[in-house]
């Protein structure tokens, strides 16, 4: 198969910590097509010092500053705007990758002729302990089902730019990604497929979404009200619709481990 170019976007603010992680995940992948645009939001703490050592030794990494904070949104769209890769993929500056992540799933993309695809992940702490929780990705997701749920780990999604354009994310405060994915699939004109095998590592930390998940009813709400531009009454219902999936669907795949 072609060795295609995968872009790599990661944004990063006042990740100091975790970055070097991160960025090193990248670097250990098998699959060498790669590059890896990191855009600096604004950090106060040395996450931007990481990153540019990063990029002095090794062409692939490539590094933009932002004047000021923007947030993690616009920051994706900027460095989606100034890539070049055949695949988009995106990792947070606190998340990892598995090594054979992008080999395993640029091969399961070309194989199967896809736009979207997605693997399951793993949970860790803020220490990068394994916190014994897998999020195992469903075998498929057409449209309509990524529009009761956000199935798809972020961290763990890769389009094709061929299949669904370069994409950039709604301007929402919170959910982008999930209509990003939605979005692509949709434009993909087929279902998106899933990896089982745990690929990422997503880091779970007290100021993180799935840490917070009552107190972001009302961006799930946006979706459904700004993104598809539903009544406020239709949202309502949908949102109904996302609970009885959050609570009695979802948890189908979210699996305990030994730790």
């Amino acid at each position: 198969m072609s060795q295609k170019l995968v872009s790599i976007i990661m944004p990063a603010f006042n990740n100091a910590t975790t970055i070097g992680p991160a960025i090193e995940s990248v670097l250990a992948q098998t699959y060498p097509h790669w590059e890896l645009l990191i855009v600096d939001d604004a950090s106060g703490d040395g996450s931007l010092e990481h990153a540019e050592a990063h990029q002095s030794q090794d062409a692939r990494i490539k590094v933009f500053v932002m004047g000021e904070n923007q947030g993690a949104s616009f920051c994706r769209n900027y460095a989606t705007k100034k890539s070049s890769g055949d695949f988009i993929a995106f990792l947070d500056a606190d998340d990892l990758w598995m090594p054979e992540k992008l080999e395993r799933q640029t091969s399961f993309m070309q194989k199967h002729d896809l736009g979207v695809s997605y693997t399951s992940y793993k949970q860790i702490d803020y220490q990068g302990k394994d916190k014994g929780v897998e999020i195992h990705a469903l075998p498929e997701i057409s449209a309509a089902k990524q529009k009761t749920n956000n199935f798809i780990g972020n961290l763990t999604g890769m389009y094709a730019v061929d299949k669904v354009g370069r994409l950039l994310a709604p301007e929402m405060r919170k959910r982008q990604d999930w209509a990003l994915w939605h979005k692509a699939i949709e434009l993909s004109g087929k279902p998106a497929k899933g990896m089982t095998e745990v690929l990422a590592a997503y880091r779970v930390t007290a100021d993180s979404m799935s840490a917070r998940k009552w107190g972001l009813i009302r961006h799930n709400f946006a979706f459904y009200r700004q993104y598809l531009g539903y009544s406020w009454i239709k949202s309502m219902a949908w949102l109904l619709v996302f609970f009885a999936t959050y609570f009695f669907v979802r948890p189908r795949y979210i699996k305990k481990t030994a730790q």
